[in-house]
């Protein structure tokens, strides 16, 4: 498990009340809150790096992958990628990447 560190947060107290009100628990429900802001603010991060690519990125995909690949140097492709440098992972779904036997 993760190590847990303390924080002082300040809040209105109608706030802190009405937390009190529907949550037994202060901690998991501003953890939670505060994973469901980050979770949205990569989203959000992700849905504006779409809309504006960075050029380079712009240009591989305005000429597709394929021709991008047929434009490289026919020594250089081979080195582009060591496949037996990385480690297998597979994405889970609220875990994140993990290691994969696969």
């Amino acid at each position: 498990m993760a190590r847990t560190e303390r924080v002082t947060v300040t809040l209105p107290g109608e706030v802190v009340r009405e937390v009190d009100r529907r949550e037994q628990n202060r901690s998991r429900f501003v953890l939670d809150a505060i994973r469901r802001e980050l979770a949205r603010r990569r989203r959000e991060d992700l849905r504006r790096s779409i809309e504006h690519p960075h050029q380079d990125g712009a240009d591989v995909a305005d000429a597709g992958f394929d021709a991008w690949a047929r434009s490289l140097p026919e020594e250089a492709a081979g080195t582009l990628v060591d496949l037996g440098a990385g480690r297998p992972l597979r994405w889970i779904p609220g875990e994140g990447w993990v290691e994969s036997d696969e």
